[in-house]
């Protein structure tokens, strides 16, 4: 009916211009009038019409409020609305010209083909409530609008739809094409009716198709199915966005169709398809939490295109179509989102991509805020490291002796070569010759000196962490060198075997030296009530079947208590009298973090046994 003459919709015009010109003196009417319907017939409908005015007081509109005569109060019962659609055939205007002279000799193959490229071509303008209730799934009428025809019409009767939509191009009267069409599943017996829009809308065609559901139940169930289903996802604790990217996945498809198969690359040479994504690639409802989340007024504060999501995080929605493109269900990632307000979150982002012909290209976004919990976790790895510290600095208390023996040697190698330097240079003939041969070692009694002296202050500092690719068999022989005083003095064996052709780890070195040194100190102190024959440590590095890096330690003491076991890297448990309790703690965190597995076991020899094992560096890109 939009854009028809009044006139048109009355069997008597004079009656009409009777009440229209009552209507303008008066400014309202109110009366009976009646009505032609598509069909011929006539109605008689109750009527109230008001005349409105602008600000400067002419005449603007006129408001009609009317219902069949016939008919109680309250809205039409959905079996008796009639499923409507205003289609745009303008962009099929070569196909339909093809259909209008068909070749010689054409097939039926050929022109049934023609039809359905009439119907795909064919653009929907707008539709009412109905159509979309019964073909348009959740996507509702705003967002069928701009579709083609063929996504939402029965594929078994698109043939009809294209044969009547051409008969009324043809009918020069601007009359209704009908035809009935066997059951789809959705109505009984439907009957399709096609009409010509007025002359100022070329191209444009009506459509309607009466009939009543397969299920008079269907209706209401379908209804209240969908109530429930969004006051569930209303009020769910978690922000989510619904979002129409159909579009997009013609242009994937359409790239596909051209032999795109690494998209990624494809993106790198043209970042304006992301920029286009971000552009027009709507949001068509969010929830409670997700307005609350990003801080707007309403709905409608959200309702716009995805960019506004990844204006902090651009390359996510980059990361995003890759996952559409490459057929995955699910994507997750964290990353930063800006509110309206301006405030930065840090969010665990999830999209679930749709299910191609069953949600309609319907794709789901979630939001969970996880600030907070950064926060924390980034306070806690912080306690951790200053409890990591705060355990070396104890194991170094423990290793006083050891640091003066070890500073003490070059220290004392110095001094004798330097006294013996000036002797030599004190002659009537200095040797030149010996006296640089002690400069030398002077040199080298430093070097020693200032290697000891970092080592221990590497190990002392306080510094966070740094991941660097690491050699195990290095870092156990430099831990060596820190209890090695403590060994010699106890009379302690210690067999090493380090492993050929060890793969690299990734760590940080002085965390790894803090493992193995506090292991190597607890062995010590496992042996030292033995007899001096009995005293044994052995050390090695291997690889396991997982291609796993492995550090073995173990020792010819009584063991661990059978009790203990399963208690002995839980903080600030101990068996020593002065012990704090975090040493063995503190290494399986340091071991954990690592992405690596720490475990303390008694073999069948005798003695206690550790095995740390870490993760091999991964072959860089």
């Amino acid at each position: 009916m939009r854009g028809a003459d009044v006139a048109r919709l009355s069997p008597a015009p004079e009656d009409e211009a009777h009440a229209w010109s009552q209507l303008m003196q008066e400014g309202v009417w109110e009366g009976r009038v009646r009505r032609l319907t598509r069909d011929g017939d006539v109605r008689v409908v109750e009527t109230r019409r008001h005349l409105r005015y602008d600000a400067s007081g002419a005449p603007r509109d006129v408001v009609e409020y009317a219902r069949a005569g016939n008919r109680p109060d309250g809205p039409v019962p959905d079996r008796l609305m009639a499923a409507s659609w205003e289609i745009d055939v303008a962009p099929a205007a070569e196909i339909l010209s093809l259909i209008a002279a068909p070749a010689d000799g054409a097939q039926g193959s050929e022109r049934d083909a023609l039809y359905r490229r009439l119907v795909q071509t064919a653009r929907i303008v707008e539709v009412n409530e109905r159509t979309a209730r019964l073909v348009g799934g959740n996507r509702g009428r705003a967002l069928m609008a701009g579709q083609s025809v063929a996504a939402f019409w029965p594929v078994e009767s698109r043939a009809i739809l294209a044969e009547l939509i051409v008969e009324a191009l043809r009918d020069s009267n601007g009359g209704g094409c009908q035809r009935r069409l066997t059951s789809d599943g959705i109505l009984r017996d439907p009957l399709v009716t096609v009409w010509r829009a007025g002359d100022d809308r070329p191209g444009r065609l009506f459509v309607t198709v009466n009939g009543a559901a397969d299920d008079d139940r269907s209706y209401l169930f379908l209804r209240a199915s969908e109530a429930r289903y969004r006051k569930l996802i209303h009020y769910m604790p978690v922000a989510l966005w619904q979002v129409d990217a159909s579009h997009m996945g013609k242009i994937y498809a359409e790239l596909r169709s051209r032999g795109v198969t690494d998209f990624e690359r494809y993106l790198d040479d043209h970042p304006e398809l992301v920029e286009l994504a971000a552009t027009s690639v709507p949001v068509t409802d969010v929830n409670r939490c997700a307005i609350e989340l990003i801080g707007g007024a309403g709905v409608q504060d959200l309702i716009r295109p995805v960019g506004y999501l990844f204006t902090e995080s651009p390359a996510s929605l980059r990361r995003v179509m890759i996952g559409r493109f490459s057929g995955r269900r699910n994507y997750s990632e964290f990353m930063k989102v800006r509110t309206l307000d301006g405030r930065v979150l840090d969010v665990r982002f999830s999209v679930t991509y749709p299910e191609p012909l069953i949600e309609l290209d319907t794709t789901i976004f979630s939001l969970e805020d996880v600030t907070e919990r950064l926060r924390m976790e980034t306070q806690l790895r912080q306690l951790q490291a200053d409890f990591s510290h705060a355990a070396r600095v104890s194991m170094l208390g423990e290793l006083t002796s050891s640091i003066a023996h070890e500073v003490n040697q070059p220290l004392a190698a110095i001094m004798t070569n330097a006294e013996t330097s000036l002797r030599w240079l004190a002659r009537d003939e200095p040797d030149i010759g010996k006296v640089a041969q002690l400069t030398a070692r002077i040199a080298a009694g430093a070097r020693r000196a200032d290697d000891i002296v970092r080592r221990i202050r590497g190990m002392a500092v306080k510094q966070a962490p740094e991941a660097v690719p690491l050699a195990l068999n290095e870092v156990v022989q430099e831990s060596l060198l820190f209890v090695r005083h403590e060994i010699e003095t106890r009379a302690i064996r210690v067999a090493t075997t380090y492993a050929r052709g060890l793969p690299p780890i990734v760590g940080d070195r002085i965390q790894l030296q803090q493992v193995i040194v506090n292991l190597l100190i607890n062995a010590v102190q496992a042996v030292e009530g033995l007899g001096e024959a009995e005293r044994e440590i052995l050390v090695a590095t291997a690889t396991d079947a997982a291609g796993g890096v492995v550090f073995t330690l173990r020792d010819s003491g009584p063991g661990i208590a059978p009790e203990h076991l399963d208690h002995i890297f839980d903080g600030f448990f101990t068996t020593k009298a002065q012990g704090m309790g975090i040493g063995l703690a503190i290494c399986q965190s340091i071991v954990a973090a690592h992405g690596g597995e720490v475990s303390a076991s008694n073999p069948s020899g005798g003695g206690a046994e550790f095995r740390v094992v870490l993760p091999r560096a991964r072959p860089a890109a």
